[in-house]
């Protein structure tokens, strides 16, 4: 698949109107063992202002130092101590937000996931969730701060997603503000971390 990589003012825009708009389109990442991809299918916002599960909530830190950085960049942490996130960095710099990426419809490299995540793996098991996309996609702390806009880790256009096929709820996951509507997916996608919410 080629398509046109998003440029930086994509990511520049409102960070809940980037969650929103980044369904349809395609996460790539060429790895040295192949190339991964999926269509984004599931996504959630984190806002600076007014959001505690927000990791920019508080200021600036080593950890989230991405965030303030420029948009358009990748932002990628490690939760329990053992599975890794992938977020694109958004609104302008210093602001300190992010849309954290839940969930893919896998498009390339199917086996090269199924090896990474380990073979047995239903299809719709690989990327339905933010660890196991990070997992079958090859994404670690490495890629943390690169940019989007290139290789080997970027995001291009997809297929355009009707408002009415979009769906939103609250936040999952996390232990504060699960009440913001800020999670957006694509309704009845059978890759989606969570069905039926």
């Amino acid at each position: 698949m080629r398509s046109k990589i998003l440029g930086k003012e994509f990511f520049e825009k409102d960070t809940i109107q980037a969650a929103r708009s980044l369904l349809g389109d395609v996460l790539v990442h060429d790895s040295p063992q192949g190339r991964t991809s999926g269509i984004i299918v599931e996504t959630e916002a984190y806002l600076s202002q007014g959001d505690p599960a927000c990791h920019a909530a508080k200021g600036k830190t080593k950890r989230n130092a991405v965030m303030f950085g420029p948009p358009g960049r990748a932002y990628v942490y490690l939760i329990y101590g053992s599975y890794y996130c992938f977020n694109a960095v958004t609104n302008q710099e210093d602001v300190g937000e992010a849309v954290l990426i839940r969930a893919l419809e896998p498009l390339e490299g199917l086996d090269l996931m199924e090896k990474r995540r380990g073979l047995g793996q239903k299809i719709t098991n690989l990327t339905s969730g933010p660890g196991k996309l990070c997992d079958a996609m090859g994404i670690s702390k490495e890629q943390n701060g690169l940019s989007l806009q290139k290789y080997p880790l970027f995001i291009t256009e997809g297929v355009e997603i009707e408002s009415s096929s979009i769906g939103v709820s609250g936040r999952i996951g996390i232990n504060q503000a699960q009440d913001k509507p800020w999670r957006f997916f694509i309704i009845g996608n059978i890759f989606l971390s969570r069905r039926g919410v």
